[in-house]
């Protein structure tokens, strides 16, 4: 696991490229904290920031081909890197180290684009051809890994996370109201998008090809789509058939990333996904695993009775970080620096202060559970499409008892107020047939957040349509499956794998592995019927239950799904919100010049008004004022350059490659 950033193309003095190779590298020394390196030529200078994981020797980067045509800077891990090397080697392909770097490599020489859809991993890279002049930026198919790209003066600057455009000369951040209007409907940027104006995501499952002209395509290899078109109905045996193969492919999947030179551990939610992943890597290792939770001081969020009991069921050697409101409130813009973008909740704080325990205890690698929910049917927007698709045809009572059902875990939907929920979903509505029916509850919860920018009715409608163009391919899968789709594209790819994954793993120099998401893993679960996904329309991920039943205890096995949250507004009793103030008092800042301030005014002093006095504040207002207060961290950050002091030793320089010299 790695950092990667470098440009194409670009006017400065060749031998300047390393100082501003190795600058952007330091904004990323978090992802990487063990070495750099670079290549650079006339035209092209790229680096890496390296978390040695795999052939600590020889693993070094950037690396070129044996012809010394080719050179990639890579970020990430193929778990299938052995497979793939020996298919190589069997085809007279020579590899000078173990690493799954050269492998990637030379599958893009040996097959091209066509190739990377044999990679199984989470992966950025960037491939140089000298001869053609040709840079590529590449992404594994399902985004668990960043790479962004921007230009500036004709040259393509790229880099795994944005905050490395700040060392780029000449490059100024300016975020885009309506890119955040859409962050804030759908609750993260769309797929190829990021807050900022000229800033963009290469797309999962895609590569972007830069020539000398400086002209870029985007050229699409795998996706989550493909593979639901490619397996869908597939499979047709027996429910004890689907339970073995569930349980032989995610065993297949962890075992795959338990792959490592150094220790791997996991992280235990107190939830199934993590219970499985846990429990088979437990079976599998040869030595006690390592497992890390999080436990709140709010026992409305706390979950750790069930951790610390499937710990012990297990027999793991675990770590609880006990995390109050406070721990939150102090960390909120720390993690908010890694993260880049606003956010809806502060459930990446908590995950951020995780994974600085984690490396803490000297792990440099942990399994986590996602994917679970959106392959399996685990979410409540599921179940919602089903029961809203069928709403006409419910009686008043009917209606009640359906909605009641639907959230056993959250207190403000209790059966106390069932009523008022069956009446929004009356008032909502939609055509189950439409591309985004399965969400619109969740867009018609936003809009209270996009009240907090001016003409906020034409960006809603904006992004509305955004997102209808987004899910415009799904209209021959069914309701479930269009749901699916969405999930995978908006709050999976932008928030889960990012802002919550990605970035608050690697911001304490821990990679995060997930073997829901797999290849094999997803191919098979898109080709069971949704009734073994979703039995009778409530019973979420029911194979993946019956499959692991004796596995797991049944505390465990028969506990609803309970998504991971935390305290939101609340950790922020007391304190002022000094940075969300003076947006809203200074003329002229780039983004109160698109922000509503009397609206956003009266946000702010009714949350802290309500909290001061203990009371509760509603959930959109909540989500809103974590919107507001995230946009104005994010702002000072990184349009006023006013980010956060970096800390800890600079990386060795180890890889230093003067491409304009004879090899």
């Amino acid at each position: 696991m790695c950092g990667i950033v470098g440009f194409s193309n670009a006017w400065h003095d060749a031998a300047g490229f390393p100082a501003i190779v190795l600058k952007m590298l330091g904004m990323i020394r978090h992802r990487g904290p063990d070495e750099f390196g670079y290549y650079y030529d006339d035209q092209v200078a790229f680096g890496t920031a390296r978390l040695s994981i795999l052939d600590f020797a020889y693993g070094q980067q950037p690396l070129a081909s044996a012809c010394g045509r080719y050179w990639i800077a890579y970020n990430g891990e193929v778990y299938n890197y052995v497979e793939l090397r020996q298919e190589l080697m069997a085809q007279g392909v020579c590899f000078l180290t173990k690493s799954d770097t050269e492998v990637v490599l030379n599958v893009w020489v040996a097959w091209g684009r066509a190739g990377l859809a044999r990679l199984n991993g989470a992966y950025g890279f960037v491939i140089h051809d000298r001869i053609t002049k040709e840079t590529v930026l590449g992404r594994d198919r399902f985004g668990k890994r960043p790479l962004f790209y921007t230009m500036v003066d004709g040259a393509l600057v790229f880099a795994s996370e944005t905050k490395c455009f700040l060392e780029y000369p000449g490059f100024n951040f300016e975020m885009d109201a309506e890119i955040l209007g859409a962050t804030f409907l759908s609750w993260a940027p769309l797929p190829g998008q990021s807050i900022f104006k000229g800033v963009s995501l290469v797309p999962a499952g895609s590569i972007l090809r830069c020539g000398s002209s400086s002209a870029l395509k985007i050229e699409s290899y795998a996706s989550f789509l493909e593979s639901l078109h490619r397996n869908r109905g597939g499979f047709v045996g027996s429910e004890r058939e689907a339970i073995r193969r569930t349980r032989e492919r995610l065993t297949d999947s962890v075992k795959l990333r338990l792959r490592s030179e150094v220790e791997v551990g996991s992280y235990l939610s107190g939830g199934l996904d993590s219970s499985i992943v846990t429990s088979i890597a437990a079976r599998l290792l040869p030595h006690k695993l390592h497992t890390f939770s999080v436990s709140f001081e709010d026992t409305e969020f706390d979950e750790s009775a069930d951790q610390e009991a499937l710990s012990k069921f297990l027999g793991t050697m675990h770590t609880d970080l006990r995390v109050s409101n406070s721990d939150i409130a102090d960390a909120f813009g720390e993690a908010l620096w890694h993260a880049e973008v606003p956010v809806f909740r502060t459930a990446l704080v908590p995950m951020y202060l995780l994974s600085r325990c984690v490396r803490d205890n000297g792990i440099k690698v942990v399994l986590t559970g996602e994917g679970a929910d959106e392959l399996f049917l685990g979410y409540d927007i599921f179940k919602e499409a089903l029961v809203r698709s069928r709403w006409d045809s419910l009686d008043a009572a009917a209606k009640k008892s359906a909605v009641s059902r639907l959230y056993p875990y959250l207190r403000h939907f209790s059966k106390q107020n069932a009523g008022a929920i069956a009446e929004m979903f009356s008032l909502v509505g939609g055509q189950a047939n439409s591309s985004t029916f399965s969400h619109e509850i969740r867009f018609h919860n936003s809009r209270f957040s996009l009240r907090m920018l001016k003409d906020s009715e034409r960006i809603y409608q904006s992004a509305l349509k955004s997102l209808e163009r987004l899910a415009s391919n799904n209209h021959t899968l069914s309701l479930l499956e269009r749901a699916q789709c969405l999930e995978f594209e908006t709050l999976l790819g932008g928030y889960l794998l990012s802002s919550q994954g990605d970035r608050m793993a690697l911001g304490n120099g821990v990679e995060n592995r997930c073997p829901f998401l797999d290849a094999g893993v997803v191919d098979w679960a898109n080709s069971l019927s949704e009734k073994l996904k979703l039995c009778g329309g409530l019973d979420e991920k029911y194979i993946l239950r019956r499959s692991f039943i004796q596995e797991l205890p049944c505390q465990i096995t028969a506990k609803p799904k309970q998504p991971y949250r935390a305290p939101d507004a609340a950790v922020f009793k007391g304190r002022r919100m000094e940075l969300v103030e003076d947006v809203l008092e200074e003329a002229g800042n780039q983004l109160s010049s698109f922000l509503d301030i009397d609206f956003c005014r009266r946000l702010l002093a009714k949350v802290s008004g309500t909290l001061a006095k203990g009371g509760r504040i509603s959930p959109r207002e909540d989500q809103a004022f974590l919107f507001l207060s995230s946009s104005a961290v994010i702002h000072e950050y990184f349009v006023r350059r006013g980010f956060p002091a970096r800390s800890g030793p600079v990386p060795p320089v180890v890889v230093m490659h003067d491409g304009r010299s004879p090899r």
